[in-house]
């Protein structure tokens, strides 16, 4: 699989988890309505499935994954919390993401 790839099923992935914790939160601390479990119930399916389309080992995937999820978690806060990200948490995101590229990307013999 590509990198670009990678990284582009990373984001989706991440997106489809961020959505599915994100709306029973909203139910829980919002009072918004209880069908909002549905969709997010859904989306956290759509998560399990994404991650399984990687090639390559179960746990390696899961720990790439974390720092793509760091990075979508940030992009989150700024776009839908309306909150700016500090340099602190733009700073985390890229060690996080150059983390995920050596897991991902570093070549191993096969």
């Amino acid at each position: 699989m590509s990198e670009l790839k990678t990284v582009g099923l990373f984001l989706v992935t991440a997106l489809a988890e961020i959505v599915g914790c994100y709306l029973p939160y909203l139910w829980l601390r919002e009072g918004k309505t209880v069908w909002l479990l549905v969709p997010g119930a859904l989306s956290l399916v759509a998560f399990v499935w994404l991650l399984s389309l990687h090639p390559t080992a179960a746990g390696r995937v899961y720990a790439a994954y974390g720092g793509v999820y760091i990075f979508t978690a940030i992009l989150w806060l700024w776009t839908v919390d309306g909150i700016r990200p500090t340099t602190w948490d733009l700073a985390g995101s890229g060690v996080a993401l150059a983390g995920m590229a050596i897991i991902m990307f570093a070549p191993r013999a096969t």
